[in-house]
């Protein structure tokens, strides 16, 4: 496998330029008025070349990336300065110049796939669109490539998945469906933001490197926006700091890594240093949630395969494995999306019926769920008031007044002032706003018992830290039981009580999470440790050495 090019070399010369950027300035348009977002930054990339963005929400990271396309996103327009693409200034240039080059010599690669397919139309027909369109290739060129670019990025069944719809695969499967599409046409200039958000730790090993490999392969150039600072030492050349739009710091990687200047960035690089106190709960009490040898399906395929486990008050019970483990589908059969086949869930030792429908309106109530992706979670036509106020009116009757008072208690509980959010929309909010919110409303239910699936996952660091606290304090205020499903063993070992570790539907490993973390480890829970990137640059390059000397890790027993 490919190693990230020596960032110590002299740089390329001045005709290898692909992308120069100068004094640009992005404007968001708040009420009547507009407001600086992005204010006068300068970037300089080269063919070959990886640039990393980071920084904290709202820095301008995702806005500074559409713009190198010489795109603004609705509400925002670029106000000033050159993106000279090969010569050509997008900032300028009609839309009809742009669209050219869109998709085609320039590939957007976003953080939600979910939020980015049709879902309507298979994954093949969504790849090949593009470069039959273009003319790059015909159809039946464009299906191979399609399942050669799948197999690169480690999709399952290649030859088979990219004809189902988006919502019959996994998340972190879209994900590196999309970013297969974005190499279609085999683009000089890529902007992956947040690629690997969706991805465990395992598969986004794999997926990095054929990142990497694709850039080095093709002499692309990639922008490579993360607030997962370990990846970005991985998978950049050299890294650019941003806050509020502007540049705080620009080294080479190594650099920047062991020695930021800046106050700020040292500051990022501290970061996630959150650890709850252990739940004071005692193992004869008895279980609040009792998954009791449980067997689930799809059609004919069993995913999980007789699983049990409990969560007691007050308690965070983190289930860990990679894509297509089981994870969510053991969430759904807790809320009744999906009756199982065998077995049976049970809340305070009575058992639920397994279809949500039968289930009674308190039975509904007592176990509430927060997702991955805020966006996607919230409707953006709602305000506020309303998200919240929903679950209120239907489960506890609360009306005019009455609810009125509680939103705005809930809106307190999650640390937004009432006067400030209550009448916003989603669109007005930032993503870490928008997944209080939705804490927010998975309260108003006075719950039990709530599942956070990947609830910090699209979030970065300082954000998700906060996130982190608030459902620590919330459940120490409200004695609730969390089941925290993710991909992030930093969040687990900041949160977890137990850890349960999952592998194609079964549980390979479960326990107190200090147990679950010490040696000696399960093989496949030694392979997910392994996998968790560290801030050293070296590090990708180090991991696939020692595997390929060892035959590779992937092959893991369920037994």
């Amino acid at each position: 496998m490919g190693s990230k090019p020596d960032t110590a070399q002299a740089a390329p010369q001045q005709d290898e330029t692909l992308l120069k950027i100068r004094g640009l300035c992005i404007e968001g348009q708040a009420d009547d008025s507009w407001m600086d977002i992005v204010k006068g930054l300068d970037i300089t990339l080269h063919r070959g070349e990886v640039l990393g963005l980071i920084g904290e929400s709202g820095a301008g990271k995702s806005t500074v990336g559409l713009a190198a396309m010489g795109y603004a996103r609705p509400g925002c327009r670029i106000s000033g300065g050159s993106i000279r693409f090969k010569g050509i200034d997008l900032a300028s240039a009609s839309e009809e110049e742009r669209r050219v080059l869109r998709g085609v010599r320039i590939a957007y690669v976003a953080q939600s796939a979910a939020g980015s397919f049709n879902p309507a139309h298979k994954l093949i027909d969504q790849f090949t669109e593009i470069p039959i369109k273009h003319g790059i290739h015909d159809r039946a060129t464009a299906l191979a490539d399609a399942i050669d670019l799948y197999g690169r990025l480690q999709l399952p069944e290649p030859e088979i998945i990219g004809f189902r719809y988006p919502h019959q695969v996994s998340g972190g499967q879209l994900q590196r469906a999309m970013t297969a599409m974005a190499l279609s046409c085999r683009p000089d200039l890529i902007i992956f933001d947040e690629p690997t958000t969706a991805l465990d730790v395992t598969t986004q090993i794999e997926v990095l490197v054929t990142i990497r490999d694709i850039v080095s392969q093709f002499t692309a150039a990639a922008i490579y926006i993360t607030h997962d600072l370990a990846v970005v030492a991985q998978m950049a050349d050299r890294i650019m700091v941003l806050r509020y739009g502007e540049l705080v710091e620009e080294a080479q990687t190594q650099r920047m890594v062991s020695a930021p200047q800046q106050d700020y960035t040292k500051t990022l690089w501290a970061v996630r240093s959150f650890r709850k106190s252990a739940a004071i709960t005692a193992n004869n009490e008895q279980p609040l949630i009792e998954v009791d040898h449980v067997t689930a399906a799809y059609g004919a395929l069993t995913v999980l395969h007789d699983i049990s486990f409990v969560i007691r008050a007050g308690q965070t019970v983190a289930v860990v494995g990679e894509s297509g483990s089981g994870k969510s589908t053991a969430a759904r059969v807790i809320t009744g999306l999906l009756p199982p086949v065998a077995g049976q869930v049970l809340v305070n030792a009575s058992p639920l019926p397994g279809d949500y429908r039968r289930r009674t309106r308190e039975q509904l109530r007592h176990a509430q769920m927060i997702y991955q992706m805020a966006d996607t979670a919230v409707n953006p036509k709602q305000r506020i008031r309303d998200i919240i106020g929903r679950p209120l009116q239907f489960y506890l009757g609360m009306t005019g007044v009455q609810k009125e008072n509680r939103i705005c208690e809930l809106l307190d509980l999650i640390e937004m002032d009432p006067d400030t959010f209550i009448d916003r929309y989603p669109g007005e909010l930032s993503g870490g706003q928008k997944q209080r919110v939705c804490i927010a409303r998975a309260l108003a239910a006075e719950p039990e018992f709530i599942i956070c699936d990947e609830v910090t996952s699209a979030l970065d660091q300082i954000v998700a830290e906060g996130i982190l606290k608030l459902l620590d304090r919330l459940q120490r205020e409200l004695n609730l039981a969390y089941l925290f499903i993710t991909h992030d063993l930093a969040t687990v070992r900041a949160i977890a009580d137990d850890v349960i570790v999952m592998l194609q539907g079964r549980i390979v490993e479960q326990g107190p999470r200090e147990e679950i973390f010490s040696p000696p480890h399960h093989e496949y829970t030694e392979l997910l440790l392994s996998s968790v990137p560290e801030m050293d640059p070296n590090w990708l390059d180090q991991l696939i050495k020692n595997r390929n000397n060892t035959g590779g890790m992937r092959s893991v027993s369920t037994s």
